[in-house]
């Protein structure tokens, strides 16, 4: 589906803000007001620059930046759409747990497994320091806490422990997040507004505690992977804390990086 109109308020260059740098501010407003939802494809250009008085080269270069953050995606020979959170771009963007490759056989290219998400618990809770710190909010608000357990191939292989702000989150409920028919952050985009553009992560070596070996199924104090995510909306504002711990016994964390020479 295509919109017609974004409803774009006209721009003059004031102060020192570059001009495709409002465009870019204007472009995110209409996708977290929901005027762009998620899958619809953009006006043409034209159309866009007219409506906010601006040249084509300064729309594009505000375009360009929202495709390399991955809050727009580029198809070809069919306009520019507001990028969703599909299963896809979960397995590419976010999910990183691979099966252990075999020694006695070569490694081949293979899509990655899609992996099963049971939700084991949902509370409402109260912000500690911690949450506090990474949501950037103050301790002792609300937050909503849920943990699932993810199986690769019918064993299970991590356990999430996620913590997100309850007043950006208002309706959420444990039915509500279980019944989602996609990933939580798809969730997120289509019933809440709010699109996860990237991750920041900090990984560390811990031991399974009671919680985790219950929901993995492995010993208390087995070596495990920790990984803390903030998960991060427009203006880098975070929207979620996750602490995942992975059993590496069968399994590795997989990060892929390209850059520049």
């Amino acid at each position: 589906m295509k919109i017609d109109t974004l409803d774009l308020v006209p721009l003059t260059q004031t102060g020192t803000t570059p001009l495709y740098r409002q465009v870019k501010r204007e472009l995110q407003h209409a996708i977290e007001s929901g005027r762009c939802r998620a899958g619809q494809a953009l006006p043409n250009e034209a159309v866009i620059a007219r409506s906010l008085k601006v040249s084509i080269g300064t729309l594009r270069r505000a375009v360009d930046e929202l495709v390399h953050e991955h809050a727009l995606v580029r198809r070809q020979g069919k306009g520019t759409f507001v990028a969703s959170h599909n299963s896809d771009r979960f397995l590419f963007h976010f999910f990183h747990i691979e099966p252990r490759p075999d020694p006695r056989f070569s490694e081949s290219v293979r899509p990655a497994d899609y992996p099963t998400v049971e939700c084991v618990a949902f509370e409402r809770d109260r912000a500690g320091e911690l949450d506090a710190a990474a949501l950037r909010i103050k301790p002792g608000d609300p937050v909503i806490r849920f943990d699932n357990r993810l199986s690769l191939n019918g064993r299970a292989v991590l356990h999430d422990r996620i913590t997100i702000a309850a007043l950006l989150f208002k309706g959420l409920s444990e039915k509500r997040l279980r019944d989602r028919p996609s990933t939580i952050y798809s969730l997120y985009q289509t019933d809440f507004g709010i699109t996860v553009l990237r991750a920041h992560e900090r990984t560390r070596a811990a031991a399974a505690d009671r919680v985790t070996a219950r929901i993995l199924g492995v010993a208390i104090g087995l070596p495990v992977l920790e990984v803390h995510r903030v998960a991060l909306t427009f203006g880098e504002k975070p929207v979620e804390y996750r602490i995942s711990t992975i059993n590496t016994q069968l399994h590795d964390y997989v990060s892929e990086r390209s850059k520049k020479l």
